[in-house]
């Protein structure tokens, strides 16, 4: 049965309490969806870039920007590596827009476990032998010290892969309503890298089903998330941090999370000001920027619940033709929907 050591440290727990905050604060916000798509894009090609960067792609951003813009079809491994991501990315963002994916989360162990081994068959496609890709490994693996190529980790046998991943899984679904779900994620996390349970693609799916998990935490800005971006700016030491160094028949008993608990959730905390800020700056356009008008009616509908024409007219001394112009341009940009018609038209925010 797999029950992981860790402390709930001073630091860990502030760490929670920002993240929270911070989430908290981007949920509330209201997105134009033409800044929305913007965001998604960057933050799907900043994603693909610093996780397959981790593992030593060595394409820069700007390269991978014109993969993914282009999608080449005569292509080598490390193109391949970025549109598998990508794609994979795309795929878990669809699902959890349309709901099925919280479904498939809580309905039973086998299909949580499905879900993984269908994202690492989307990370390794054409880049894995068909018997190897979405299928847990068969055979022994290493673990090499990227900067000396030297042995480091000794992964656990491959007899014990299939239990020790059942064990996370059940673990996870077990505890989900008993650990706070930053703890939960970031075990998680850790513990595929340690079982690392495929010959190749371990990382990559380990960040990919990590980014599920923060989602279902009420993360609803899943699509504008790269946290993967702040592994990537010192990759010695997320290697150093989330994984183990020995024989994992050895270190089994001992090992302790803790540490890894407030690097992955001070990781957090930067890729979300990263967020903050840049979704701050999207605003500034002429096409999406908000005029002291517009926010004056979307205090209104928050106070209110709707607004008609002749409750704008009393907010501000905007003329008839201009006011049209304020609703419609509320209306392009997904914040806000009409409902009835003639005189009983009204309006009312929008169900992100």
């Amino acid at each position: 049965m797999f029950l992981p050591r860790y402390t709930i440290t001073e630091q860990l727990l502030s760490n929670i309490k920002r993240v929270n905050a911070l989430i908290r604060d981007l949920n509330d916000r209201r997105f134009p969806k033409v800044v929305l798509a913007e965001f998604e894009r960057t933050a799907r090609a900043v994603s693909t870039y610093a996780s397959t960067s981790i593992e030593g792609n060595p394409l820069p951003l700007t390269e991978v920007k014109k993969v993914l813009k282009s999608a080449p079809t005569h292509i080598r491994d490390s193109e391949k590596e970025i549109l598998n991501y990508n794609r994979a990315l795309e795929n878990l963002n669809t699902l959890l827009q349309s709901g099925h994916l919280k479904i498939t989360l809580k309905i039973t162990l086998k299909i949580t476990l499905k879900l993984i081994l269908t994202v690492h068959t989307q990370v390794t496609e054409k880049l894995l032998p068909s018997y190897e890709s979405g299928r847990l490994r068969k055979k022994p693996v290493v673990v090499h010290d990227p900067r000396t190529t030297n042995v480091v980790y000794l992964p656990p046998d491959a007899e014990k892969v299939e239990e020790l991943m059942t064990d996370l899984v059940r673990f996870v679904h077990t505890h989900s309503s008993t650990i706070d779900p930053l703890i939960l994620a970031g075990i998680f996390h850790k513990q595929i890298v340690i079982i690392h349970p495929f010959i190749d693609g371990n990382g990559r799916t380990a960040r990919l089903t990590t980014k599920v998990l923060l989602a279902k935490m009420g993360l609803d800005t899943f699509n504008l998330f790269s946290f993967e971006n702040y592994y990537n700016q010192n990759v010695t030491r997320y290697f150093r941090t989330v994984g183990e160094h020995g024989d994992y028949n050895e270190l089994e008993s001992s090992v302790d999370f803790t540490q890894w608990l407030e690097y992955f959730t001070g990781g957090l905390i930067d890729e979300l000001l990263r967020v903050q800020k840049t979704i701050a700056r999207g605003g500034t356009t002429p096409q999406t920027r908000l005029e002291s008008h517009h926010l004056k009616m979307v205090k209104y509908l928050e106070e209110h619940g709707y607004i008609r024409d002749r409750d704008y007219a009393q907010l501000t001394n905007r003329a008839k033709a201009t006011r049209t112009l304020d609703f419609q341009k509320l209306l392009d940009l997904g914040l806000i929907e009409r409902k009835g018609g003639g005189r009983s038209t009204h309006y009312t925010l929008k169900n992100r």
